[in-house]
């Protein structure tokens, strides 16, 4: 679900103190675009796929990174209604909560 070698790779490349504002930018800007692709589909749709994807994939987030590329690619062919944005919200969530879960733990 997480990468967590590519959250430590992250960290040294940014250093300690900006890491957690990576991070809670990330959270954030992630948060509001899933919030608006699971309101309804928008026009914007493969474009905000297309950011998630590089930005999870950037910040750790393996899976969600890997269910936006599918969903790239099932748009491709399909409509957009066709998008499981609920796995999307489901992915992200679970990623934030295990990353959460480990830096509290160690």
């Amino acid at each position: 679900m997480i990468d967590w070698g590519r959250i430590e790779e992250l960290r040294t490349e940014v250093g300690e103190d900006d890491f957690a504002e990576v991070i809670e930018m990330f959270l954030d800007e992630a948060s509001e675009v899933i919030e608006r692709i699971c309101e309804s589909a928008t026009d914007s749709l493969a474009e905000d796929l297309h950011f998630l994807k590089g930005s999870a994939l950037n910040i750790g987030f393996a899976r969600l990174s890997i269910i936006c590329r599918d969903s790239e690619r099932l748009m491709e062919r399909t409509p957009a209604d066709d998008v499981d944005v609920a796995s999307i919200r489901q992915s992200f969530e679970a990623s934030r909560v295990a990353f959460a879960e480990r830096l509290l733990a160690g």
